[in-house]
């Protein structure tokens, strides 16, 4: 930049720069309009050079500006996350804070329960009658003996997706279930509300929602794999049913477990011994009920615990659990307690095996890749669901390559998409290979459904790279190297025992076929429209450098082109021989980029067919030429066809196929050139 240009940007970019009295000095000083011309010449210019380094900048940091937003929205992400988990480890310390606290109000509650049980149980037993005589359909709730009322008020119940208020409820918390009324609408004499749901308290946890104005005061209910949220009037009636909750909960496991304790030990029967061989003894002993030992704290509380592990989705720590139990009841008779605690922890591994399937579905993120379905698949394997962890495994990789396949961008340029394709699809079959190897090293009964997954990712594959390769209507040359770039991913995966060039090959076959024989038809085109314009003169190429480029492009194919050129500019054959030549060398090269076995025939029949429409069209000009001067240098041309040109092909196709073809030989015997006297006729074949 001149420096005048440089003096007008510095006075534009200053901070004190007032446009208006720049013009007024400006229009003062100037002579005329040619000056105010170049001036306004010279802003325009700079203009220019601004918007231009502008472009540059941003192209240059194009890249920058794509992995920043990026990084930005994984940090968001993580963030995310992080405040999720921190809201948990909030909820859990307050839950064990609470628990200390009211440690001391469980032992004056005992104490007062203890100075007038009867008192204190008649009286709930009628207060709850009163209220469950304003629910519509719970008469039958007092049918069970000892059930008596502990706490009940209003609260309002919101949806769990998306935080909306549904209705206004009435809770009745009693000392073995939570009742869960509906108000009515219209009122019918004393009654007020509706009977909507009853939870056994052993069927649910219940988890406190830290507050996020305006939502605040709610608590949540968990009913695997169901949910419900409930805000109360304010904090201090929220904090009481949490109190409440937990420790009328804490109550009913007591008192089940002393119950249990205090059974009366069963008398020992006297059994009569039977002399009939035949008879089985079905009954089991006595003492069998007493050998099993479920009173201890660990077996009494597993499946709170279990519901406590699955809502902070501690799967690990689910799953510890349900083996620490079949290791303690492995050896032990299955009594009548044992069945029931069998079918409580059934429910509970169910609603395990739900959230971990939910956890591998393709609906949940798949940014993470292979390693982050590790955790679901390891414990569904430890479940013992390892046929259904396989199954969900695949099934998410396979909605991830396929969503990595659809945002792949289509380039203009199909060999760098090809390159972008085949980087993206191997390497993540790499990885799940990797991983699937890893996750199941001692299921070796899932190797075959990998196998089976591996050849139909193969096929989306391959319907991805046809598309762009083949239905585009590429060039055979660009069609090979796309083949062959796939080939060489392809190779890459025998590293790891896995080969699916055969795969790729049969089902590529099709479309190579189809490409072979289009681009067969269009060369026969060309050759039989350079044939109908054929006047058999010598070939002059003017200058040197174009002489000395077809040598080069001749010793390129193999072909030995020095006997038939001279010192000046002139070739002894033909335009169309020569060109012919070219296109039918460059078909087979290509064509032996894209071989394989089954191609084999496909590949003999259209060279045979191209290789005859030259040699037909040489004899047919034999036969009806009547000049001895051009019938001799059809002649030559014939004889550079069978003598040079058709060998050449055989010994390449031989070199890249691995066998000779015969085919093609019969061919070159068949069309044997005739040496000829300027006088005779005789002809080509």
């Amino acid at each position: 930049m001149s420096e005048t240009g440089n003096r007008l940007r510095k006075l534009l970019e200053s901070p004190n720069f007032d446009p208006q009295n720049y013009v007024k000095q400006l229009s003062q000083q100037s002579d005329g309009d040619r000056d105010l011309q170049e001036h306004r010449q010279k802003i325009q210019n700079l203009a220019d050079e601004t918007a231009q380094n502008l472009k540059k900048n941003v192209y240059k940091n194009y890249r920058q500006f794509i992995e920043t937003a990026k990084e930005i929205s994984y940090l968001e992400s993580e963030m995310y996350q992080l405040s999720h988990i921190l809201t948990e480890q909030k909820s859990i310390m307050e839950s064990i804070t609470q628990a200390l606290l009211s440690t001391d109000k469980d032992e004056t509650s005992k104490e007062m329960q203890a100075a007038f049980p009867k008192e204190t149980e008649e009286v709930k037993q009628r207060t709850l009658t009163s209220l469950l005589e304003k629910v519509e359909g719970g008469k039958s709730i007092m049918d069970t003996p000892g059930r008596h009322l502990v706490y009940n008020g209003d609260l309002v119940e919101f949806d769990v997706d998306n935080m909306s208020p549904i209705q206004k409820v009435h809770a009745f918390l009693m000392n073995d279930c939570l009742l869960i009324a509906t108000w009515l609408p219209n009122r019918r004499g004393t009654v007020k509300y509706k009977y909507n749901a009853l939870y056994d308290l052993e069927s649910f946890a219940v988890v406190n929602v830290k507050d996020n104005p305006p939502m605040k005061d709610m608590f949540k209910i968990l009913m695997f794999p169901d949910s419900r949220i409930f805000q109360a009037e304010n904090s201090k009636i929220k904090k009481e049913w949490l109190e409440i909750l937990d420790e009328t909960k804490k109550n009913k496991v007591s008192k089940d477990r002393h119950k249990k304790e205090e059974e009366p030990p069963t008398s020992p029967v006297r059994v009569e011994v039977s002399t009939n061989p035949f008879d089985v003894d079905d009954d089991e002993p006595a003492d069998a009920e007493e050998s099993v030992d479920l009173s201890l704290e660990w077996i009494q509380e597993l499946p709170e615990d279990l519901d406590v592990c699955i809502a902070q989705r501690d799967f690990e720590g689910a799953v510890d659990l349900l083996d620490k139990l079949n290791k303690y009841l492995k050896d032990q008779p299955v009594t009548p307690r044992v069945k029931e605690l069998r079918s409580k922890v059934d429910e509970r591994v169910r609603q395990l095996t739900e959230v971990l399937v939910f956890e591998l579905s393709p609906d949940r993120s798949l940014r993470g890749g292979p390693k982050a379905t590790r955790r679901a698949v390891s414990q569904l394997i430890r479940l013992g669901q390892s046929t259904k962890a396989c199954e969900l495994f695949l099934k998410n990789r396979a909605a991830a390559v396929q969503t990595a396949i659809r945002q792949l961008r289509i380039e203009g340029a199909t060999l760098l998409y090809i390159h972008k394709l085949c980087n993206i699809f191997f390497t993540s079959l790499l990885e799940t290979a990797k991983e699937f190897e890893m996750d199941f090293a001692g299921n070796t009964g899932c190797y075959s459904a990998f196998v089976v997954w591996s050849r139909s990712a193969m096929r989306m594959f391959v319907d991805a790279f046809s598309k762009q390769v083949f239905d585009s209507k590429e060039s055979l040359s660009t069609a090979a190297e796309c083949v062959k770039v796939a080939k060489e991913h392809c190779q890459h995966l025998t590293e790891i025992g896995l080969d699916l060039t055969f795969t790729l090959q049969s089902l590529l076959v099709k479309d190579i076929k189809a490409a072979l024989q289009s681009y067969k038809d269009i060369i026969i085109e060309a050759t039989k429209h350079r044939n109908s314009e054929e006047m058999w003169r010598r070939m002059n190429l003017m200058t040197p450098e174009a002489l000395t480029k077809l040598k080069d492009e001749m010793r390129g194919c193999g072909i030995s082109f020095e006997q038939y050129t001279g010192d000046d500019c002139w070739v002894n054959l033909s335009y169309t021989i020569v060109a012919f030549t070219k296109q039918m060398m460059s078909f087979l090269e290509e064509s032996l980029k894209l071989y394989f076995p089954e191609l084999h025939m496909v590949l003999l029949e259209s060279l045979r067919e191209i290789i005859l429409v030259a040699v037909q069209h040489v004899d047919y000009s034999l036969r009806c030429e009547q000049d001895p001067e051009k019938k001799s240098f059809i002649v030559l041309n014939a004889t550079f066809l069978h003598d040079t040109v058709l060998p050449v092909v055989e010994r390449r196709f031989e070199e890249g196929v691995g066998k000779p073809a015969k085919q093609l030989q019969d061919l070159r015997k068949s069309t044997r050139p005739v040496r000829i006297n300027p006088e005779s006729t005789t002809s080509l074949v």
